[in-house]
């Protein structure tokens, strides 16, 4: 018979060695169940992540980076991801406005390193 591993978790799943489930007695066929029902009583899936990994979604990626088989150390983060988040919500690289007074930037991405405002004087100190 065979079960996904969403079976155990499956509101569905009869717990039973001549049975998978009340739906599909002899089991699914592929890889995932249309009728799948998360059982609320069912044990949470434990997501344990080694220190380097990471989870997307339900995959685990690895986020040590190696080259000519040495680990290549990533420097820390700057800002979190909320903040980075955030920046892209008022910081002119992105709205092509200023963030204070709303005045238009000259759209020269290529050209532009510093982003300070010549109508209010409001000036970028993110770098």
């Amino acid at each position: 018979m065979p079960k996904i591993p969403e079976c155990s978790r499956c509101l569905l799943y009869s717990h039973n060695p001549h049975l998978v489930c009340a739906v599909h007695p002899d089991g699914v066929t592929g890889d995932s169940c249309m009728d799948f029902r998360e059982d609320p009583k069912a044990e949470p899936v434990e997501l344990w992540q080694p220190e380097g990994a990471r989870y997307i979604g339900d995959e685990l990626v690895l986020e040590c980076t190696f080259y000519n088989g040495e680990e290549i150390i990533q420097p820390k983060q700057r800002w979190t991801r909320e903040e980075q988040l955030e920046l892209i919500d008022w910081h002119p690289l992105f709205t092509g406005k200023c963030p204070q007074c709303g005045a238009e930037f000259i759209r020269d991405y290529v050209s532009r390193v510093h982003w300070d405002c010549d109508q209010c004087g409001w000036m970028d100190d993110t770098i």
